[in-house]
């Protein structure tokens, strides 16, 4: 189904993508606004290669997920400004009639291998057979079913279905490591809902500008109802979104947020008693002083990740990975420092676009995606917006990344590949992936993570010119006080939606049914009526040796017998490990009792 939805739109707009070379010269000067001096404008981010055509058979997943920039408030509370991240894709077609069932084992010899390594001194590929869904190899110990209608379910060890997909709704369903569900439908006008429980949703339809692809996505969170706009095209099969900035600032406003301010600056985030802050205090601490904006900046992306994190945990009850406070945060000023080197880069890659939006020329999206960062060579730092479940690129489990996580891409993938390798640089502990483990990240996942980094730096950009010289922030020069000005592609899109927080709900809603209609095909097909009651198991194996859990074993050796817990509470020196049907508490790090 999903690949006759996708031909006739790649073979309409599938075309090589053109290589933007142009590069800035001098800026007109700038004036400050004490001293006169001349901030140097940012340097152009260097144009990404050409994208090579889509082949018209391979399939193409949708990167729909959202994730939130909330811009970090005093008081506390998650607000504004989503972004996306995530990649929900569509389903698999009809297998000729009838029920296939796959397994992911580590000993598996006959599949395909489909992971790529990240390059010299990473993990061997892991064996693994495709996935049902679409979007990369299943992780090890998954079982996979798609019945003879097109719907498919997924279940992890143990028999917990993690994904579903909804042939006759057009919907797929994933359930986090963590414990939050996420709903992706695409409906009969091609336009798309997302629902998060516990996290904002949107409505997207997509149109066109100057005959290429855009969308506009109808953010739902809270009460509030904001739009933000991507740019489409295919990058190696994938149909990625790329972030497309609403508004686009002036030459003098970007300067004076690149370069150094003349004297670092103490800033005051009001952050202090706030109950995500306190919660978070072995992960992150801001900067004593800022040395520029781009300091500033990174700051206000991870505090905006953090706050999002912890309401949505709140309002969902997700299960929030957290480790004791042993001195040093978490996300070191080493990590730090990476990330303010993204920023800056952002920061000048906008500035290029925003010369190009003065002069109505429109942005490749191939210099302002995802491409350009897996061409030019570089290290890059991505930053989680949201909870994105991904597999550890050595064994093959799987493993979460959640708001506020830093992972960097060391070297390019293959130039076929769809997904790639990084270095987890941050994490938080729990079900979360480990500091310093190399995980398989799909492209569309990664090209949310980027949207989720400049839809956040939009917003701070925002709060940086309406309190500049307030607050211990300097003033800025006359020429970075300018409004402004709206992207053309803006006024082309869609008006915004009638029933936007209705379509979510009923997305939400909805969901519910399919999975018990899914979970019922699947047990029917599997064995008959009187099989709907079965788990979604594994096909009949050896039986294993009975997992035992013993007083005095590590958390290591209780995940080594169980697996990775559904839950985790963490309670000073008491931590819960929560299984189905079993609580393993532990005292010290050593089992103190099960029940």
């Amino acid at each position: 189904m999903m690949k006759m939805q996708l031909l006739p739109r790649m073979l309409r707009y599938g075309v090589a993508a053109v290589i933007l070379t142009g590069m800035f010269g001098a800026l007109s000067a700038v004036s400050a606004a004490a001293d006169n001096k001349k901030p140097a404008a940012p340097k152009a981010a260097p144009a990404a290669k050409p994208a090579a055509t889509p082949h018209p058979t391979g399939g193409a997943s949708h990167g729909v997920g959202a994730s939130t920039s909330h811009g970090p408030t005093a008081g506390g509370g998650a607000s504004h400004g989503p972004t996306a991240n995530g990649g929900a894709s569509h389903g698999p077609t009809a297998n000729g009639g009838g029920m296939r069932t796959t397994t992911t084992t580590r000993t598996t010899t006959t599949t395909t291998t489909t992971r790529t390594t990240g390059g010299m001194g990473g993990p061997r590929p892991v064996a693994s057979h495709p996935s049902a869904f679409g979007h990369g190899p299943a992780p090890r110990g998954t079982n996979e079913r798609v019945t003879r209608s097109g719907n498919a379910i997924r279940t992890r060890p143990g028999g917990r279905v993690s994904d579903v997909h909804d042939a006759r709704r057009g919907m797929d369903v994933h359930h986090g490591l963590a414990g939050g569900r996420r709903v992706s439908m695409e409906r009969a006008d091609h336009s798309r809902v997302f629902a998060e429980r516990g996290r904002r949703g949107f409505v997207e339809r997509p149109y066109r500008y100057h005959g290429r692809d855009f969308a506009r996505r109808s953010y739902y969170y809270h009460g509030r109802a904001y739009e933000r706009y991507y740019h489409g095209y295919y990058y190696r099969g994938v149909y990625v979104n790329v972030y497309a900035p609403a508004v686009y600032y002036g030459p003098g406003f970007y300067g004076w947020a690149y370069n150094p301010w003349a004297v670092p600056v103490a800033y005051g985030w009001g952050w202090g008693g706030n109950p995500w802050y306190g919660y978070y205090g072995y992960y992150f601490a801001p900067y004593p002083v800022y040395p520029s904006a781009a300091f500033w900046l990174t700051d206000y992306i991870i505090a905006a990740n953090l706050q999002a994190a912890y309401a949505a945990h709140q309002e969902a009850q997700e299960q929030a990975a957290a480790e004791a406070n042993s001195g040093q945060p978490v996300l070191t000023p080493e990590v730090k420092q990476m990330i303010s080197d993204e920023v800056k880069a952002q920061l000048a890659l906008e500035n290029q676009e925003a010369a190009q939006n003065a002069q109505q020329q429109d942005a490749d999206p191939n210099s302002s995606g995802i491409a350009r960062m897996l061409s030019d060579g570089r290290p890059h730092v991505f930053v989680a917006g949201d909870n994105l479940d991904v597999t550890d690129a050595s064994s093959g489990q799987e493993c979460a990344l959640s708001d506020g996580d830093a992972i960097q891409l060391q070297t390019p993938p293959a130039p076929d590949a769809t997904a790639a390798n990084l270095v987890v640089l941050a994490s938080k502990g729990g079900v979360e992936c480990p500091r310093s483990s190399t995980v398989t990240v799909q492209i569309a996942d990664l090209q949310e993570m980027q949207n989720h980094m400049r839809e956040t730096i939009d917003q701070g950009l925002q709060e940086l010119q309406s309190k500049q010289g307030q607050g211990g922030l300097p003033a800025a020069p006359p020429s970075a006080k300018a409004p402004p000005a709206a992207a053309q592609y803006a006024s082309a899109a869609p008006p915004p939606e009638q029933n936007l927080s209705q379509d979510i709900a009923q997305a939400d809603q909805q969901s519910d049914q399919a999975e018990k209609d899914v979970t019922a095909e699947a047990a029917q097909d599997n064995g008959g009526p009187g099989a709907a009651a079965a788990p979604m198991a594994a096909p009949a194996a050896p039986a294993a040796p009975t997992a035992t859990v013993n007083l005095g074993q590590t958390t290591d050796q209780v995940q080594a017998a169980l697996g990775a817990p559904t839950r985790i509470a963490n309670l000073g020196a008491k931590t819960i490990y929560y299984y189905n049907g079993m609580k393993v508490t532990f005292k010290d790090g050593k089992v103190s009792d099960v029940q």
